[in-house]
């Protein structure tokens, strides 16, 4: 049972858990924390938004619904076991405690100043969007129960104790000093790496690489990017727990980077074919998310700016050699979450320091390098691990025929839109997954 948070927002990021001598409600705060994790929801159906138009029509509403249903899975499963295992009383240096499984314990009680039950909730939100990210690298051709079957297993196998290596006053990344404010190793690392292991073990969509896949919808993109931005705020700022001068940082840095990222994505995309995209403006948004998170509250603007465009050009070079990776990472997930979250988390080390907190630069760049190792080793290895164990209890990938004419009717039977071969606007059944 978590009793409360010690306040370490500033040095190690917002949730961290520890003893307090004389915790004390602030309705303040709870109120900030309440309206933070209504802000990381938002976030996910803002990823289906941003994916959905990404992907062909005929597949936009199985690729939508990876993310939404991450939402059911994850949001039972932290419940059921999920926040016990990463933040559970009573655990060790790699997993925590039984004793809140179901979230008993947790009533009446504080984590910091706010209710345990808000930290949790909070919490959830970070674990359902890191599964949701994920499918990015899939879609348009895995099956859509056997997603579910292995985003809860990584859910409870590898989100959770990576969670609690991270953000756990137990966890030996925590007690080693890595700095990791909001999720870049556990959420961005972590979620990047699985997504390409996926794209390996799943194998390229039919055509690959020689027939374009394009985007069917750039408006839905702006808007789901538009709805993550806005998201992030609660995602970065809200991890100080606090409505504080910590909290403040973190929004200001989560305003800066991406706009500087922005900013670089569209100066490469014209250098390149003269032409800056909606898509790429989108993009480098993401991308500047991304790569500010494990920094926000430790480092200063101007360095903010910094990160956002360092993290930009590396996830922008990787999309360009993306072909030499052998894999079909179909949304670039792992360039654009998986590259962006190690540059953020080395430079989260390497520029800790303009806020005067973290380590001496080379014992503080250590940590953060050997952190980046565990989370893409364990991510990696662990996912790799699952969908060999879902494999061996369902097919992972649908037939060539359903593929090629779209998920959306054999996995969902409806469509995304009315307008279609049929000339019906009502769903039509072709059968099971």
């Amino acid at each position: 049972m978590i009793k409360n948070l010690l306040s370490l927002a500033t040095l190690l990021g917002g949730a961290a858990l520890a003893q307090d001598s004389a915790p004390e409600l602030s309705s303040g705060d709870t109120a900030w924390m309440l309206i933070s994790a209504a802000l990381v929801l938002l976030m996910t159906p803002g990823l289906a938004f941003f994916y959905g138009g990404l992907t062909r029509s005929q597949s936009v509403l199985n690729t939508m619904m990876m993310s939404v249903m991450s939402i059911g899975v994850v949001g039972v499963l932290w419940m059921l076991a999920g926040y016990s295992l990463a933040f559970g009383e009573g655990g060790n240096a790699l997993i925590g405690g039984l004793g809140n499984l179901g979230l008993e314990g947790l009533k009446d009680q504080l984590t910091g100043t706010i209710p345990t039950y808000v930290f949790a909730a909070f919490q959830a939100m970070f674990a359902i969007i890191a599964l949701a990210l994920i499918s990015g690298a899939v879609v348009e051709r895995m099956r859509f129960g056997a997603f579910l079957l292995f985003g809860a297993l990584w859910t409870l196998l590898i989100y959770s104790p990576l969670a609690h290596w991270v953000w756990s006053a137990d966890g030996w990344l925590f007690k080693d000093g890595a700095l990791d404010f909001a999720g870049g190793t556990v959420i961005h690392i972590s979620a990047g790496v699985s997504a390409l292991v996926a794209a390996f073990v799943i194998g390229p969509r039919i055509g690959y690489p020689r027939t374009a896949h394009v985007p069917h919808n750039v408006p839905l993109v702006l808007l789901g990017a538009g709805l993550l931005w806005f998201g992030w705020m609660g995602f970065n700022a809200g991890s100080a727990l606090s409505a504080g001068h910590t909290a403040a940082l973190a929004l200001i840095t989560t305003l800066i980077a991406p706009a500087a990222a922005m900013l670089a994505w569209l100066a490469w995309e014209s250098a390149g074919n003269g032409k800056p995209t909606a898509v790429g403006a989108a993009t480098g948004v993401v991308v500047g998310l991304v790569a500010i998170t494990p920094a926000c509250a430790f480092v200063s603007p101007w360095a903010a700016l910094l990160i956002g465009a360092l993290g930009a050009t590396a996830s922008y070079w990787t999309v360009q050699f993306k072909h030499r990776l052998g894999a079909d990472d179909s949304l670039d997930v792992f360039a654009c979450h998986g590259v962006a979250g190690i540059v953020g988390a080395l430079l989260t080390g390497a520029l800790a320091w303009t806020t005067g907190s973290g380590k001496a630069l080379p014992e503080q760049m250590l940590t953060q390098l050997i952190s980046v190792v565990a989370s893409v080793v364990y991510a990696g290895l662990g996912s790799w691990a699952l969908l060999k164990l879902v494999s061996v209890l369902t097919p992972l990938r649908v037939p060539a025929t359903q593929e090629l004419t779209g998920m959306d009717l054999h996995a969902h039977r409806e469509q995304g839109y009315s307008e279609n071969e049929t000339g019906l606007g009502a769903p039509i059944f072709l059968g099971g997954d």
